[in-house]
């Protein structure tokens, strides 16, 4: 199985799944497959991928796994309780073979009980191409560039300290939905916990994987996902208020608690316009996933300071296809302006010298009213319905954004 535990997923799910068990215990989703890469072949695996999915549903939560979850300051009994008896269920989700080459899958049934499919079945995917494609994968050279990638994060924090300063350069990794396999995503992370260091001085934050948090004793990290903001467009009481919102719904969830609003599900323009003074002060700051991350940590930062808010009290979290030197280059425009955080995925679990897939799966409906996104990158946009993407633009005063390349 390339999936043994119901807890190798994002830290997100579970508490966006805690607000939809308490806040919207009745809402329909549905889910979409999207390869973003050109050519790739995925039809031949689908027999593969369906087997996996459904040992993936024979899963349930273990004792450790639900007293582990427990053990989280901001995950309610209650919800542990539901999740001592639940497991998801293969009826909620198809696997289809496209003649295209391609592979449909589409996850349809109550978000509640669809929502835990993102991540293992994006894991699933990935692991299955990459063993066909790659049998005797160049483990030395993945090897090769994790050891350059520290040795640049090591650097970095020596010239700090150089400079008479405690280094505050700390990655996490955020590589689950896109790792080449289940082994190298654990040897990844096992390795950054031993050479970046642990405790105060580690330049390893955590991971956002619950599973490897528990394994190896790190801090698990993450707050909210666009799937959540998206679904409050078919759930809140008007349109142009659904961001709103969602923070709100999120507020009363969590009393202050697990406070990164995601800043890119309407660009940049309708988030600042939504976040004023009372969630600048409420939340601890934002997270960043698509545009030019130094122009958004800019607008961030004046935003701030024009609503009378410290940004040096508050977290800037940047998640969007970092590498390594890139982390570096903002690390280094913004400290000590604010806190700084950077989530690296991709470029840490699946760089070994082949080209990675750039796949997703997003909730494209909420009950049965379509959904979307307006990144800040366009090429990330996906909504299955342009007239409801163009009334959505106009709700919210966005323009038509001139087309440009996804990140990975």
């Amino acid at each position: 199985m390339i999936i043994n535990s119901l807890l190798d997923t994002d830290l997100y799910k579970f508490t966006m799944m805690q607000v939809v068990l308490h806040q919207f215990p009745g809402a329909q989703a549905e889910y979409r497959f999207k390869c973003r890469n050109s050519g790739v072949q995925l039809a031949p695996l689908v027999a593969e991928i369906r087997e996996e999915i459904r040992a993936l549903c024979s899963l349930q939560f273990g004792q450790d796994e639900l007293d582990y979850l427990r053990s989280m300051r901001f995950i309610k009994s209650d919800f542990i309780d539901f999740l001592g008896l639940f497991r998801l269920n293969e009826k909620y989700i198809d696997v289809q073979a496209l003649p295209s080459g391609e592979i449909g899958i589409d996850i349809q049934g109550p978000w509640l009980h669809t929502i835990l499919f993102e991540i293992p079945v994006l894991a699933i995917v990935n692991e299955v191409y990459f063993r066909h494609h790659h049998p005797a994968p160049d483990v030395l050279e993945g090897r090769r560039r994790l050891d350059t990638k520290i040795a640049q994060l090591q650097q970095e924090a020596e010239h700090d300290r150089a400079q008479g300063a405690v280094s505050e350069l700390k990655i996490a990794d955020y590589g689950t939905r896109r790792r080449f396999s289940r082994a190298w995503h654990e040897e990844v992370v096992r390795v950054l916990k031993d050479r970046l260091g642990q405790g105060g001085a580690s330049q390893l934050a955590g991971t956002s994987n619950v599973l490897l948090a528990q394994k190896l004793g790190l801090t698990p990290l993450g707050t909210m996902a666009h799937e959540y903001l998206q679904a409050c467009q078919g759930l809140g009481p008007r349109l142009r208020d659904s961001q709103i919102f969602g923070f709100e719904s999120w507020a009363r969830e969590y009393r202050g608690d697990l406070g990164i609003a995601l800043s890119d599900v309407y660009g940049i323009k309708a988030f600042l316009r939504d976040f004023d003074m009372y969630f600048c002060k409420l939340f601890d700051g934002a997270r960043h996933d698509s545009g030019d991350p130094f122009a958004w940590g800019e607008q961030i930062i004046a935003h701030y300071k024009l609503n009378r808010v410290d940004p040096l009290n508050k977290v800037l979290i940047f998640s969007d296809g970092l590498t390594v030197p890139r982390t570096i280059e903002l690390y280094r425009q913004f400290k000590g302006r604010c806190q700084l955080a950077f989530g690296i995925g991709t470029n840490l679990t699946n760089d070994l010298g082949y080209e990675p897939l750039q796949i997703v799966i997003k909730m494209v409906r909420c009950n049965g009213q379509p959904v979307a996104k307006l990144s800040d990158t366009p090429a990330k946009n996906m909504c299955e319905d342009e007239k409801y993407l163009a009334y959505l633009r106009q709700v919210f005063d966005i323009e038509q954004p001139d087309p440009e390349p996804a990140s990975t």
